[in-house]
């Protein structure tokens, strides 16, 4: 199945594959879909739903084994404050249901911000936009194709 991330990446001519998993609806955790891909929990990406007091909306892209560092996230944006958009503010913003968000393909177009820690990796994965579809992709592929910039966003563990 295509999803309108995967058809954006074939338009800038980007080499990814998209990997299915079982969903279950109560557990939609990073940690469990690593697990079902086979692949280490840090290096699939869940993306967050932010809100900045100055500069409002934007994505936080962070590994699926750690938590978000909304203080870091504030620094990135320039804001004095950030915190997450509640649950029932996430389809109306992205056009995508928990579990299924991506930075590709939002129904506007945020400001994306990724973990440094992509570039550990030569591959990561992040949603391809549907619960139980994901795309793996070099993460500079992934930078390049959401306009992401890359910081520190993620706690110590």
């Amino acid at each position: 199945m295509k999803t309108n991330a995967a058809r954006i990446l074939d338009n800038l001519g980007v080499t990814y594959e998209l990997r299915s998993y079982e969903v279950d609806p109560d557990d939609l955790a990073a940690v469990s879909v690593a697990a079902k891909l086979g692949l280490p929990p840090e290096q699939v990406f869940k993306t967050l739903v932010a809100r900045g007091d100055r500069h409002g909306i934007c994505l936080a892209i962070v590994p699926g084994d750690l938590q978000l560092d909304l203080k870091a996230l504030a620094r990135a944006t320039g804001d004095r404050r950030c915190e997450l958009v509640a649950l029932r503010e996430v389809l109306p913003l992205t056009g995508y249901i928990r579990g299924g968000v991506t930075a590709l393909a939002c129904k506007k177009d945020y400001p994306v911000l990724l973990d440094e820690s992509a570039q550990l990796f030569d591959h990561i994965s992040v949603s391809a936009g549907a619960r139980g579809l994901q795309i793996v992709l070099h993460p500079d592929d992934y930078a390049r194709a959401t306009r992401a910039r890359l910081v520190p966003l993620t706690l110590a563990p």
